[in-house]
């Protein structure tokens, strides 16, 4: 899946289903994936620092990444360290699915 596409619509599930983390100047939404490698969880935070993802394998935080960039780059690594686990394209049609 293009970047653009993942961010498109990682960005639309996030104003659906975004939750304030309490003061109402930070924003939270986050996506479960359950796979046969084990459980990748995706934390996408909006405050007025800008957006920040946090990435859980198996409920343990592996990640953190600051803006867009970071997010790919984290992403790219986790494929090597946790072979099978991020589907970009499975994971995005089904966020997408949901917001329909």
């Amino acid at each position: 899946m293009e970047r653009t596409d993942i961010e498109r619509i990682f960005e639309a599930y996030f104003e659906k289903y975004k939750k304030t983390e309490g003061d109402r100047s930070s924003w939270s939404a986050f996506w479960t994936e359950m796979t046969s490698e084990g459980v990748l969880e995706l934390n996408m935070t909006k405050c007025p620092k800008g957006t920040t993802f946090k990435i859980f394998v198996d409920k343990k935080k592996v990640a953190e990444a600051k803006g867009w960039d970071e997010y790919f780059k984290t992403m790219e690594q986790l494929e090597n360290t946790h072979p099978g686990l991020y589907d970009p394209d499975k994971i995005f049609n089904d966020m997408e699915f949901v917001l329909e």
